[in-house]
């Protein structure tokens, strides 16, 4: 199914800046015209040695506005200016792009919504491919009755530039829901399959990379391809969590599963933390609860100490009827502490970010940077780790709406080879997400190294990066991080994109 943008995103794309008519290969340089659809004009034919940009029914742009929006991203600390920027006005526009990129060695980027924190969208001189207008939602689809367990209840298929938050309320229409969400709901499909898209359900249901049935993407040489687990399986495995360097998706079919209409919530105080993460570990045994996550805060000294399992049952269709006394039984948390139970919409249940956010937007807390610390660390170890990490940071202020997770995955339910976990039956979620002044950017470079020496320790005990924090990685680093999935992640990457032009911010493959 090729998705178009919205007529709205396809305005809004053609009134902005000025429209690219030609590349000059001699001088690496675009030759920019008024913002309008492209009219055909094939490479090579624009004269004076110009390659002219092929026809477009979105925009090419090289206004200083559009390539200083994309050479910034959530991080707010890496800077890399573009040469071009594309707002496609279908998937077609994409493929041509590609393939005109590839033929003239143009490195190239998709870009979700930014949420990257250490520039790994961005691309110095070269395109990068806006995916929100592809923002289309199909129609869900109700799956047989006798469909192999495990597969759901239907699947809807959506443009990599569609959120979170539009798709849940799409699905949620036909009572069903993605089984997986990220925290924050305004993240684009293709970003978060392209990382993971680890969450509070993934103790159940994996990561949302696990829950795709079938990709239409464009590889680096400019070929649009449908990929499944059954057909062109390499390339499949090679896009999902695959930091975009093999293949540019444009839209994914997701597994759907009952939606529940309530859930019952809550919040549970801990006082030690080998405790909590025990507790914790044994809601992933038993599964309880449909979401399991956890907080950690400082107290009045600044020691994090404050420990909080956060989790969720869901309600009819989706399961029983929620039953207090069964869903606390056998859990050691302080009840003396500020417990907290409730019944909560599922929308808002999974939407409960969004106040917070409105307000760190309008303090302009938002533009601050983020040198977010992310990392999987093995089970057996998590407390000796993670307490290590806590300890260092006694009495570092995570900033505004910093904060700190941990919280527990079970590694039977993650499949995708790109995905890298410890080799642990549950390993955990640490991720420290601080909020510092752009303004001290010695503080913010700081953060920086001491992440990368977290992350060195982690990895010598076994432990992995989740790819969306701020932890500078050389090429061998990453092939330190895939181990035995880096031969077929690297024949991938020469056959679907030979010249290696995607995705450069992330330096997984030399150039």
């Amino acid at each position: 199914m090729h998705h178009q943008p919205t007529r709205r995103t396809v305005l809004h794309s053609m009134a902005a800046g000025a429209a690219v008519v030609a590349f000059d290969p001699s001088a690496r340089s675009w030759i920019a015209g008024p913002a309008r659809p492209h009219p055909a004009q094939p490479a090579g034919t624009a004269g004076n040695g110009l390659a002219g940009v092929p026809k477009l029914d979105g925009t090419l742009l090289t206004d200083p506005a559009s390539l200083a929006a994309d050479a910034d991203d959530f991080g707010h600390s890496v800077h890399r200016l573009p040469a071009a920027v594309l707002r496609p006005g279908s998937v077609a526009d994409v493929v041509a792009m590609v393939r005109f990129c590839n033929t003239h060695r143009i490195q190239v980027a998709a870009r979700g919504q930014g949420h990257g924190t250490n520039g790994q969208a961005q691309v110095a001189d070269g395109l990068i491919i806006e995916t929100a207008t592809l923002d289309a939602i199909g129609p869900v689809r109700t799956l047989a009755a006798g469909t192999a367990a495990g597969a759901g209840t239907g699947t809807v298929t959506v443009g990599a530039g569609a959120v979170w938050s539009a798709v849940v309320q799409a699905t949620l229409a036909h009572g069903l829901t993605p089984p997986v969400f990220t925290d924050y709901l305004e993240l684009s499909v293709g970003g978060t399959l392209s990382v993971g898209g680890l969450g509070g359900q993934s103790h159940r249901y994996g990561a949302q990379v696990d829950n795709v049935t079938a990709l239409q993407v464009v590889t680096g040489a400019g070929e649009l391809v449908s990929c499944s687990p059954t057909r062109r399986p390499d390339l499949f495995r090679a896009v999902l969590a695959g930091l975009g360097q093999c293949a540019v998706i444009v839209s994914a079919t997701l597994r759907l599963v009952t939606a529940p209409t309530s859930v019952r919530h809550f919040l549970l105080p801990y006082t030690d933390l080998a405790t909590y993460l025990d507790d914790q570990r044994r809601l992933v045994d038993d599964a309880r609860f449909a979401y399991v996550e956890g907080s950690i805060a400082p107290d009045a000294s600044g020691a994090f100490t404050g420990y909080v399992i956060e989790a969720t049952a869901y309600g009819p269709p989706a399961g029983p009827e929620p039953d207090d006394t069964a869903l606390l039984r056998g859990l050691r948390y302080d009840r003396s502490g500020a417990v907290t139970a409730e019944t909560l919409g599922y929308f808002d249940f999974l939407n409960r970010l969004a106040p917070g956010v409105a307000a760190l937007e309008a303090a302009g807390v938002w533009a601050w940077a983020h040198p977010w610390l992310n990392l999987l660390l093995p089970g057996d170890c998590a407390a000796a780790l993670a307490g290590s990490v806590l300890d260092q940071m006694a009495g570092q202020d995570t900033g505004p709406g910093g904060v700190v997770l941990l919280y527990p995955l079970s590694s039977a339910r993650l499949h995708t080879p790109l995905l890298r976990v410890p080799d642990d039956p549950v390993p955990y979620l640490l991720a420290v997400l601080w909020t510092l002044d752009p303004a001290d950017p010695a503080a913010v470079a700081a953060r920086v190294t001491a992440n990368h020496a977290v992350y060195e320790t982690v990895r010598a005990a076994g432990g992995t990066q989740y790819p969306v924090g701020s932890i500078p990685m050389t090429p061998a680093d990453w092939h330190t991080q895939y181990a035995a999935a880096w031969p077929e992640f690297t024949a991938a990457k020469h056959r679907y994109d030979p010249h290696n032009l995607l995705a450069p911010g992330q330096h997984v493959f030399p150039t």
